[in-house]
């Protein structure tokens, strides 16, 4: 990883923005309205006063203030203070000015631009919100369990099989049941020592809380990914890793972003459990290399 790449992630302003997208959606619509103005223009809000600054949104003094408090920041002068080294880092010229909004003409190289950015984007923010101490404590509870159950409906469903397949191939017991029926009648067998995961990106998903519920009260260890830490799903979670997503646009649905942030997340988990479980993954990565590799022998003519 090379030093630019470290700074992004590591400092205080790519925090800043990755908190921004992040928490917006679970904000009120006064607080989106502050922190959708923090994001559009950093350096336009530094200069302002928390006054004008809730002129400027239709708000009050006191929603900027909490919408400071909600990005992690003491008050509204820390906050001023980020939005002037974002800023400084844009005019700097390290961060791309595009805009990602795609449109019905576009030409198709455009649309590969725009699409390329905004994963890049979308990647970077759910790394620098990630928080390790979680993910760490999510890989130490699926290296040593006896089974793990993925929950995930539509494209999260995807991201389910996903990891499932992953922890299937270094020698561990996984399942991503398709069918919500299945996936609570899996979950309560589970218990201590057992580990079930949802997936979902609004954390509202009924048909993946219904088995995390029912998995957290029968004691096995439970993990929420989710792109809203403060959603339902998380009230059944030991362990809550969030997600970031690009906005939302009509040729662009949320369950489009939302997939590459998830899928870094669930590789996050399984190079993790890999490391930790490395004596026995190994080999198992090379029997299931070694049993498909015939598959992918063009025969000779």
């Amino acid at each position: 990883m090379t030093q630019d790449v470290k700074e992004s992630f590591g400092s205080p302003v790519g925090s800043l923005a990755a908190k921004v997208r992040t928490l917006a959606p679970s904000m009120t619509r006064s607080m989106q309205r502050v922190a959708e103005a923090v994001a559009n223009d950093p350096a336009g809000c530094a200069a302002l006063t928390v006054t004008g600054l809730a002129e400027l949104t239709g708000t009050s003094e006191a929603t900027v203030v909490r919408t400071a408090r909600l990005l992690g920041y003491p008050g509204y002068r820390d906050l001023r203070l980020a939005l002037a080294g974002l800023a400084a880092q844009q005019q700097s010229g390290r961060a791309p000015a595009i805009t990602t909004d795609i449109a019905v003409d576009d030409p198709i190289a455009d649309v590969v631009t725009k699409l390329a950015y905004e994963e890049q984007q979308t990647l970077a923010d759910t790394a620098a919100g990630l928080d390790t101490g979680q993910l760490g404590a999510a890989v130490t509870a699926l290296a040593g369990a006896r089974r793990t159950d993925v929950y995930g409906i539509g494209a999260s469903g995807l991201v389910a099989q996903d990891l499932t397949q992953k922890l299937l191939r270094i020698g561990l017991i996984a399942h991503a049941p398709s069918d919500p029926h299945l996936a609570v009648t899996n979950a309560v067998q589970l218990r201590s020592g057992d580990v079930a995961i949802a997936i979902t990106h609004s954390g509202s998903t009924g048909d993946v809380i219904e088995p995390l519920r029912a998995a957290f009260e029968r004691g096995a260890t439970t993990v929420a990914i989710t792109g809203r830490p403060d959603s339902p799903v998380t009230q059944y979670a030991d362990h809550v890793l969030t997600t970031s997503t690009s906005r939302e646009t009509e040729l662009r649905p949320a369950a489009m972003s939302s997939r590459t942030s998830q899928l870094l997340v669930v590789d996050c988990l399984f190079v993790g459990v890999a490391q930790r479980t490395y004596e026995t993954a190994a080999p198992a990565l090379a029997a299931s290399y070694e049993a498909l590799a015939h598959r992918h022998r063009t025969s000779a003519r």
